[in-house]
């Protein structure tokens, strides 16, 4: 029996209804469908354990394997079994589940498997057909699925911690024991709060891990600065969403940028990490900037529409992700930030950077 939870049941629904649409339509940042433009579905590839195949688009699917044609299935089957689906996957309150009527379907058509072959770095793979340019490229995608919870975009880490020094003041081992037992339901920003109230400014000093560190300089030379800035600000603000935090680092303008011109440097810069994150930087690895196979995200909508987003049409991926995500509060135990700690005499605080897509 193969059960999964909403988001990798939500991996075949994408498949299916895929099958069924024929189209892959474009999303915009605000996760609607962009009009007129749609791209027509020549095949859908998929790596399975037994095999790698080939869902060709014709009059009918066609699934072929090595070359060989293996079965016709009629187009209205796919829309049949991907409405079936999406009720299962939206009624179920279980953190994982089965569908025996869909699991009959899978293996009638070589889909033995909720999720892509490890192996593979994609989800699921599509060829289409651009109008616009003639071409018909073969576009890698990460599913992200609004059925089930939220996703993150960038794990919380000790690898993700960013190092401030507090200066300006001088706390004695009491004063620091009393910070650190605060604990309220918003501890951080209240810890933070009590230091500053003892007139202590935070320096940003360095990541935790130089690794990260190097990762950011690579995309951009200043981007450890402004993201320190912007989780600095996410910790002692309301603010959450990523273009709240960005829009009032630009007001801040830390860097003194000229922006006389009203050049949108922060903005600029945060949407390329975005998109590197999206695509394979992880801060625990040496990023070399070449994105993995997965070129985008399909997004799965709760209304069971399938929006696409990726490095093809730039600028909407990167609208997309610029708009749909926030940053969020991890385990402060198990990532080691959080507390006033001492070393070599100087006093320092480490805050935390986690990203989270916000449906």
């Amino acid at each position: 029996m193969i059960t999964g939870n909403k988001g990798e049941w939500s991996e075949i629904y994408a498949l299916f209804k895929l099958l069924g649409d024929r189209q892959l339509f474009l999303g915009d940042k605000d996760i609607e469908k962009l009009e007129g433009l749609v791209y027509p579905i020549i095949k859908i590839l998929r790596s399975e354990n037994n095999g790698d195949f080939e869902y060709s688009i014709n009059d009918e699917i066609i699934l072929i394997s090595g070359n060989e044609q293996v079965l016709k299935i009629p187009i209205d089957e796919f829309k049949t079994k991907a409405i079936f689906l999406l009720k299962a996957i939206r009624e179920n309150r279980e953190r994982t589940f089965s569908v025996p009527e869909i699991e009959e379907f899978m293996q009638s058509i070589n889909c033995i498997s909720l999720k892509a072959s490890s192996s593979a770095k994609t989800d699921i793979t599509i060829v289409v057909h651009d109008q616009r340019t003639n071409q018909q490229p073969i576009l890698g995608f990460s599913i992200k699925s609004q059925l089930g919870s939220p996703s993150t975009l960038l794990n919380a880490g000790k690898t993700t911690n960013f190092i401030y020094e507090i200066n300006y003041t001088h706390l004695t081992r009491n004063e620091i024991d009393q910070i650190n037992s605060i604990d309220t339901r918003s501890k951080i920003m209240d810890r933070i709060a009590e230091i500053q109230n003892k007139d202590g400014i935070f320096e940003f000093v360095k990541t935790e891990r130089q690794i990260f560190s190097n990762n950011l300089v690579l995309i951009d030379s200043l981007l450890p600065q402004i993201l320190s800035q912007i989780v600095f600000d996410f910790y002692t603000s309301e603010f959450s969403h990523l273009t709240d935090l960005v829009n009032s680092t630009a007001k801040k303008n830390p860097l003194e940028f000229d922006i006389e011109n009203e050049h949108k440097f922060y903005e600029y810069k945060i949407k390329r990490f975005l998109t590197d994150v999206a695509l394979g930087m992880m801060p625990s690895q040496v990023w070399t900037g070449k994105y993995d196979a997965t070129g985008g995200y399909l997004i799965v909508k709760e209304n069971g529409d399938v929006l696409c987003y990726h490095i093809y049409n730039r600028n909407e991926f990167e609208d997309y992700l610029l708009n749909n995500t926030k940053l969020d509060t991890a385990s402060s135990s198990r990532h080691g930030f959080g507390e006033v700690y001492e070393e070599n005499g100087q006093i320092f605080f480490k805050l935390n950077l986690q990203i989270r897509f916000t449906k």
